[in-house]
């Protein structure tokens, strides 16, 4: 057997060569689509920067604001999203540089936590609707889609409007404040209006998510160009679409009121191509805004740096940063896109159109081809070693010696292989820097894995689905969300957020602040004083200003948290006692953070900082009421509680703020007795005046104002 081993290792490593010759070629073809695309693009860049740029006026951030604003509705589909729905939905209420909008959030009916979540959020915002899918999920997300286009329909027949556009997003979305401003310039002209999808910055050695980095960046400032420019489809990419009132209008008159289509798990690819067919004007668009970035020179060695970049107006997502859940979720677009596709809507179109099918195709079997070669090139490196340590030395002619013609091929693809680096490095820096576009390099095998397991699962639920009718449903990924240093979320004051909430109007506002500088309340508790906000708004508007918790607690937990502080304590700083936080620390609700002297004396009694949490101001009204003995319910709505005596005092003029809070420094309540009676001694306050806050104090509560 020794003598024979040898001559089949030569027959073997003939048998490699082969392959490889194959897989070369193969490869080669690959290469050419891809060289097409690219030549494409180059040059179209070229004719446009001589013969087309200097004839048009570059369109500015100045008349995107000028256009008056048209109605726009935006979709977020959301199944298992508790976890991130409600800070996606806070974080682009708050940047959006827009008004007339509403935002229309997708639940299912036994997805408790979203729908509890999504509840929670909905009091503070006016523009944010809840549609219920009525049966269980996961279905698929077109079928959610599809119930939040209902909704739509619905809200404009019942308020008497129409919506100009209509905009897709996940619950993972970060948006520029200039999106809807940018949509509602194009509208109605454009019928599809897609924007750049980008993934939000990684660090370097995050090599499975980097590889989405490199990807998008590629794919949506050159391969979407040039297929609206080849073909004039642009797919939808699942977010950051907009869709005219018209592309909607007639979906839903040719599918029965469902314009997404619910047998394939790609609906947004799918509805690109449908809006092609009907001849619909579609586009991927480029306006360049500015973006603040936060980067680390020298691979996270360096110092961080702010920097200003002019890039284009995109949506940027965390996308998934672990190799499961990366193939999990582009084995969905796979099988939506190259094996759904293919079987429900075969070839059709144009020669251009058909080309473009080929290319989104291709990837079902290239992919394969590619993990080929590195399987082979590993066989030929033990050969190689086998040769140097002289155990084996036998082989035939090479294939690539007797045919001269492979070694242009295996050139042809060298080059190819160089074309693809410099293009990824060259889009990668553009967006990124030149350290991520270096390793962007390496991380083109990383993809090359993740998108071989992706392609596998893919053909495995749909051979399932085919030859034994196992379901394919939504396969969910676990979404992120920036932190607000990644999204540079700045500070704003209480009266700009209850504008962007639309709690109140400007005019209404601007007006009240004046009256209030007078009073020296709170803004907070002068418009809950003035019955022009709910105390429910106002603390969640409090909550998200500060960043401090909701306070939950029922009348038992403030009896079980009685003694803990002294009941004149908790009634001069308006605050209650209400658990233990996990090192130990008191939790105390508050109606409004604390500040520094009411802080110093809290700390003097406890020996260390509470931890604060905000509850409506008549949860406060009514805990101390029950602390003092009063006959008062913490149970249920609060929102009747009577107002408190010294802010109603405030608020009518009948005492200044100054000489009220100088007072109370004094006071004690088992010692003085009543408050009213307490300031009238001290000669703040005549018996007149008390009288009169009294009258006021029982006879106005404070409700909400539309």
């Amino acid at each position: 057997m020794s003598l024979f081993w040898p001559y089949l290792g030569a027959e073997y490593l003939a048998l490699l060569e082969m392959q490889i010759a194959v897989v070369a070629v193969l490869i080669l073809i690959s290469s050419l689509d891809d060289l097409f695309i690219d030549a494409w693009y180059w040059v179209r860049r070229l004719y446009r920067a001589f013969f087309v740029k200097h004839k048009y006026r570059p369109l500015t951030p100045t008349q995107l604001r000028a256009k008056q604003e048209q109605p726009i509705a935006i979709m977020v589909p959301a199944w298992l999203e508790y976890d991130v729905i409600a800070v996606m939905i806070e974080n682009m209420i708050s940047v959006l540089e827009y008004r007339n909008y509403v935002i229309f959030v997708g639940t299912y009916v036994n997805d408790a936590a979203t729908i509890a979540e999504v509840t929670r959020i909905a009091h503070r915002y006016k523009q944010l609707v809840r549609v219920e899918v009525p049966h269980p999920g996961p279905t698929c997300k077109a079928d959610c889609l599809n119930w939040i286009i209902q909704a739509i329909f619905l809200h404009e027949h019942r308020n008497g409007l129409e919506f100009a556009g209509v905009i897709l997003h996940d619950s993972e979305d970060v948006l520029h404040p200039l999106e809807l401003k940018f949509f509602n310039y194009l509208l109605p002209r454009m019928d599809l209006i897609q924007i750049p999808v980008m993934s939000l910055e990684r660090e370097w050695y995050e090599l499975v998510a980097g590889v989405y980095m490199d990807e998008f960046a590629e794919w949506h400032a050159k391969d979407l160009v040039v297929r609206e420019s080849v073909s004039g489809m642009v797919p939808s990419a699942g977010v950051g679409t907009c869709f005219s009132r018209r592309a909607l209008i007639t979906l839903c008159r040719d599918t029965d009121n469902q314009p997404f289509n619910t047998a394939i798990l790609t609906e947004d690819y799918d509805i690109g191509s449908r809006l092609a067919l009907y001849g619909m004007k579609a586009i991927i668009a480029q306006f360049p805004v500015e973006f603040r970035v936060q980067r680390t020179r020298w691979f996270s060695y360096g110092p961080k740096r702010q920097l200003t970049l002019s890039l284009p107006l995109s949506v940027r997502e965390y996308f998934p940063d672990t190799f499961r859940a990366s193939y999990r979720q582009k084995a969905r677009w796979v099988l939506g896109i190259s094996l759904q596709g293919w079987q429900i809507f075969g070839w059709h179109g144009s020669l251009a159109d058909r080309y473009l099918l080929m290319r989104d195709r291709k990837g079902i079997f290239t992919t394969i081809v590619t993990i080929l070669v590195y399987l082979v090139a590993l066989q030929f490196i033990v050969f190689y070693l086998l040769s140097q340590l002289e155990i084996w030395n036998l082989r035939y002619p090479s294939l690539f010696i007797t045919h001269p013609w492979l070694q242009l091929v295996l050139f042809a693809n060298i080059l190819a292989l160089l074309l693809r680096m410099v293009q990824r490095f060259y889009f990668v820096n553009r967006l990124y820097g030149w350290e991520q576009g270096l390793m962007s390099l390496p991380r083109m095998g990383i993809a090359n894995f993740v998108n071989f397991f992706a392609v596998a699962r893919a053909w495995k639920i749909f051979l399932s689905n085919l030859l034994f009718g196992t379901p394919i449903v939504w396969d969910k990924t676990m979404h992120d969300f920036p932190n607000a240093d990644t999204l540079n979320k700045t500070h704003q004051r209480l009266g700009e957020l209850l504008l962007t909430w639309q709690a109140i109007d400007t005019e209404k506002l601007q007006s009240i602040l004046e009256m209030q500088k007078e009073r020296h309340l709170p803004l907070g508790r002068y418009l809950v004083l003035r019955g022009l906000l709910d105390d429910e708004i106002l603390a969640e508007a409090l909550a998200y200003q500060t960043g401090l918790s909701r306070a939950s607690f029922s009348v038992d937990t403030v009896s079980s948290y009685h003694d803990v502080l002294p009941a004149d304590l908790c009634i001069r700083l308006r605050l209650l006692p209400i658990g233990q936080g996990e090192v130990g620390q008191l939790i105390v609700a508050v109606a409004g953070p604390l500040g520094k002297e009411e802080l110093a004396e809290l700390n003097a009694a406890l020996g260390h900082g509470p931890v604060q949490q905000i509850a409506r101001e008549s949860e406060i009204t009514a805990g101390l009421r029950h602390l003092r003995g009063d006959p008062e319910h913490l149970t249920g709505d609060q929102s009747g509680s009577p107002l408190l005596l010294g802010d109603i005092l405030t608020e009518q003029g009948l005492v200044t703020s100054v000489a009220l809070k100088a007072a109370m420094r004094d006071y004690r309540p088992s010692r003085d007795g009543r408050i009213g009676d307490f300031l009238v001694r001290r000669g703040i306050l005549t018996p007149e005046a008390l009288r009169q806050g009294l009258d006021k104090q029982n006879g106005r509560l404070p409700q909400a104002h539309g």
